[in-house]
């Protein structure tokens, strides 16, 4: 387990949770037959619609108290910007790869300013928002 942490986190927890109760949808499926799968359908949204209730009521009431997931000593934007930079890193390698073999130089210089782009629009929008926080 090299870089991660052996305890899932709340959110890992719960997509473990739908994709188990998307898993026993679609085998219960199987067995019923396909004049149930409206019901079993139906059922499984009610659980995603009460995953993201919960989710946002957590959020309302954290927000309600004056909290940020990253707590009062710090600034919360800096672990969000942070990880978004990292993944669009990431998710550059086999962007670049598929362009350049694709279009070449000009695929690569395209694929590039894409990712410098939501880069440079997610950074401007966290700033932004921060600045209008009168909390802050």
């Amino acid at each position: 387990m090299r870089g991660r942490s052996p305890l899932p986190t709340v959110g890992e927890m719960e997509r473990q949770e739908l994709k188990k109760e998307l898993d026993a949808t679609l085998d219960a499926r199987r067995e019923l037959g396909p004049e149930y799968e409206s019901a079993l359908v139906e059922s499984f949204v009610e659980k995603v619609d009460t995953q993201v209730r919960r989710r946002l009521a957590e959020e309302r009431l954290l927000s309600a108290r004056g909290g940020s997931p990253a707590g009062p000593s710090g600034d919360g934007n800096f672990g969000e910007r942070f990880g978004f930079a990292i993944i669009t890193l990431v998710l550059a390698i086999p962007l670049s790869a598929i362009a350049a073999t694709q279009a070449h130089l000009a695929g690569l210089l395209v694929a590039w300013a894409g990712i410098v782009g939501v880069n440079f629009i997610h950074a401007t929008k966290s700033l932004r928002g921060r600045t209008r926080n009168p909390r802050d």
